[in-house]
């Protein structure tokens, strides 16, 4: 055992993660700690509305630059995935002015097509945020690339401190949603500012010198797209699928009983997604350039895989299983007794996030492994199984509290599916 945790200790794949892991870690504990506080404040409509449109924005986002800031991870030479942020940046601003003449033309239709009424006010605020979200991916995908994960640990506590002294602050005076909604646009932003400013003081996450000389030398910004095409042609609509899946719940508790219920469920999902944050996207941050470097260097990228996920699955069971033995209990004397029924939500949530949780590393690598056609097939069945369990509780048990535990099933064996599938995948790959 002694020479088991030298052995880790020593690991500059576990460094790193705990690096990061420790900065995800000061912010939650900053978010958590407010929480009490700001849902006191604000109340399960003002979450609900803030829930509809961070459901919206993230069915946006992978749209803004088309999944291309996640192939800067992949090219050998700084020079190359130079190019991948400017093009990264160049298709973002296409995406928002085309987003912003689509709502400025259509808003009304839009709003009354998919009965987004809650969100009125706020529709034409996407446009902004899905630009903020797409540079705040760029120079994440960029300290990812440099491995200047200390970086990205101190940006995401200042930015977590930030932005809930905000909500805590003005909802003292002002506790309505559109001040939750105005702060995570602006939050976005702000997170994106932090992380260049630091990359631009920080030699180690600049571009090395020679490949500075020789940006103009090597493969065009047109071909660069081309070779990575399959992140905006496969890639993308997964993402979309995928966010669109996860945000079903909100859209159509809100639909169907209103803002209310639709809170409930977006601060259960708040909570779990917290070791999902903490633990689960530290070691995928750190895996997806470790397993790229493995299967160029012809390493096994199998007993990678096998290693990080069996890790996670030990680590996830504390956190989740905590929830749902208790979950009512704690959600009402955290946040207070009309959160009850969140936590209720929460116990369903938590069978779900828990494979979420034990599935970071399968995602990481499935870009690395070539397997983006097939991530897409698998959102496509996705989001209709998920879509399917969603009207099952609505529609034949007049049921929301049915429909989450049916969504978290149904959730819950994807994420085992596409766990094994990558499996496989890796160990073809290896032979």
């Amino acid at each position: 055992m002694i020479n088991a945790a030298k052995c880790l200790t020593s690991s500059k794949f576990v460094r790193n993660v705990a690096i990061v892991a420790t900065g995800t870690a000061g912010a939650q504990a900053i978010t958590m700690a407010f929480a009490p506080i700001i849902t006191r404040l604000y109340g399960p409509e003002a979450f609900g509305v803030f829930g509809i449109y961070t459901a919206i924005l993230a069915v946006l986002t992978p749209l803004s630059a088309l999944s291309y800031p996640t192939a800067i991870v992949l090219p050998k030479r700084d020079a190359d995935a130079m190019k991948l942020v400017r093009l990264s940046i160049g298709v973002a601003l296409g995406m928002t002015l085309l987003a912003a003449l689509i709502l400025l033309l259509f808003k009304d239709s839009i709003v009354s097509a998919f009965n987004l009424h809650a969100v009125d006010s706020f529709i034409l605020l996407l446009p902004l945020a899905m630009l903020f979200s797409a540079a705040m991916g760029v120079m994440n995908q960029w300290i990812i690339r440099k491995k200047q994960f200390k970086i990205k640990a101190k940006v995401a506590v200042l930015q977590a401190l930030w932005i809930n002294l905000a909500k805590a602050g003005i909802g003292f005076f002002t506790p309505i949603a559109a001040v939750l909604v105005f702060i995570a646009t602006a939050g976005s932003a702000l997170h994106a500012l932090m992380l260049w400013a630091n990359i631009r003081k920080n030699p180690e996450a600049g571009m090395s010198k020679s490949d500075v000389d020789s940006i103009e030398d090597e493969a065009s910004i047109t071909s660069l797209a081309w070779r990575h095409r399959d992140f905006a042609y496969y890639r993308t609509p997964q993402v979309v699928l995928n966010a669109a899946s996860k945000s079903l719940p909100v859209l159509m508790l809100a639909s169907f009983f209103g803002p209310a219920p639709a809170g409930f469920y977006a601060l259960g999902k708040l909570v779990l997604g917290i070791p999902t944050t903490l633990i689960g996207q530290s070691v995928a941050a750190v895996f997806y350039p470790r397993i790229n470097e493995a299967v160029l260097n012809g390493e096994s990228p199998y007993k990678l895989l096998i290693k990080a996920t069996a890790a996670l699955a030990v680590v996830g069971v504390l956190p989740f299983a905590t929830v749902i033995a208790f979950g009512p209990w704690l959600f009402s004397f955290v946040f207070g007794q009309e959160w009850y029924t969140a936590g209720v939500y929460a116990q369903w949530l938590a069978l779900w996030s828990y494979f979420g949780f034990i599935n970071r590393p399968s995602v990481g690598a499935i870009p690395v492994l070539s397997l983006q056609g097939f991530f897409l097939a698998y959102e496509i069945m996705s989001i209709g199984i998920r879509a399917g369990s969603l009207f099952l509780g609505f529609l034949m048990f007049e049921s929301a509290l049915i429909a989450v535990a049916l969504f978290s099933l149904s959730s819950a064996g994807l994420n085992l599916f596409l766990i094994i599938a990558t499996f496989v995948a890796a160990k073809r790959y290896k032979d």
